[in-house]
């Protein structure tokens, strides 16, 4: 284990927003834990690749930076296979490994940003697929019994974009390694229409699991920016899902705005679309704005703090609002111990 004093967080969030941590430990095995003071959640935060992450100001107490790695085959029957890995992996490069194993089943999440640990806490999903559909278990530490434990993915109560470890019992558990449940037997899911004719444009009838692959990583450089070149956590805002009365009302006074059925007689609204509606795709304050590429991301175009990036959130939460009266949820976690 590391540990650093008064230590830069610039790095450490996709954001790029300026913080510094009290302290930096860095987790680099599970035995690691046992040495640690239990997580002080007015003081203290878990880090895994910081995607998912808006530091609004500094962490006065403790970061628990997680690195623990490995990724290894537990069980493997020809048909289906069982994998055990440390929540400090890089997700896409977990993706791309398991492919080259030739196993199926994450080819849509591609590209994802993050490490595997943030995977469970916000049922990470894209192209018609989320975690859930694959997730058999988790094993984290429960830091206020210093005791592992596991969780099945019933468990876990994993929802759109959250789960027990997000909204359930936040910063109760650090996850250390998840369990994945792959087949050798490519089934794709084409429901997405983007990906269906992202795959029609290369004449690819047949994909195979790489194919699919490659056509989500197509799509998410095409229509997200990179963070590793601007500032960004991916899409800032969760799609509403509102009763279906609602919808029907919304959709009497906007009649182009998407929308797909969710479970329970609910519809699941862009929110995209809403803010584009608004006229905010590209608004800028200062160097936080609303994406020009994509109206669900806002970025950090150079020296916006957090603080300025949730401005820019907020000013597209309230028009929203008074335009559709709907309220957008953020996807990522928004850290502010002054407020």
């Amino acid at each position: 284990m590391k540990v650093a004093e008064r230590a830069s967080l610039q790095a450490l969030n996709s954001f790029s927003a300026p913080a510094t941590a009290g302290l930096l430990a860095t987790i680099e095995r599970e035995e690691d834990l046992l040495d640690l003071p239990t997580l002080d959640p007015g003081r203290d935060l878990v880090l895994g690749d910081g995607s998912n992450v808006l530091l609004v100001g500094d962490v006065p107490g403790t970061v628990f930076l997680n690195r623990i790695m490995g990724r290894s085959v537990v069980a493997d029957d020809g048909r289906n296979a069982m994998l055990e890995v440390g929540a400090g992996e890089n997700w896409h490069a977990l993706v791309q490994w398991t492919l080259n194993q030739r196993l199926c089943g994450l080819e849509n999440l591609s590209l994802i940003p993050g490490s595997v640990g943030a995977a469970p806490i916000q049922n990470i999903g894209a192209y018609g697929v989320e975690l859930s559909s694959v997730l058999d278990s988790v094993t984290a530490w429960d830091w206020q019994t210093r005791a592992w434990l596991c969780f099945s993915a019933e468990e876990c109560e994993l929802a759109y974009r959250d789960s027990l470890f997000r909204s359930g019992a936040p910063d109760r558990y650090l996850i250390t390694s998840i369990r994945l449940r792959l087949s050798h037997e490519f089934q794709p899911r084409l429901d997405y229409a983007g990906l269906r004719e992202e795959l029609a444009a290369r004449c690819l009838a047949r994909p195979t699991a790489q194919d699919v692959s490659d056509a989500v990583i197509r799509l998410r450089r095409r229509k997200l920016p990179d963070p590793a070149e601007i500032g960004n956590a991916g899409s800032f805002f969760k799609n509403p899902i509102v009763e279906a009365d609602l919808a029907a009302r919304l959709l009497a006074d906007h009649p182009g705005l998407p929308n797909w059925s969710a479970q329970d007689d609910t519809v699941k609204l862009s929110a995209a679309w809403m803010i584009e509606r608004c006229g905010l795709k590209g608004h800028r304050e200062g160097d936080a704005a609303v994406s020009e590429r994509h109206a669900l991301v806002l970025v950090n175009h150079g020296t916006a703090t957090g603080a300025q990036i949730l401005l820019v959130a907020h000013t597209v939460q309230a028009a929203v609002s008074a335009e559709f009266g709907i309220l957008l949820e953020p996807e990522p976690r928004i850290v502010d111990f002054k407020g």
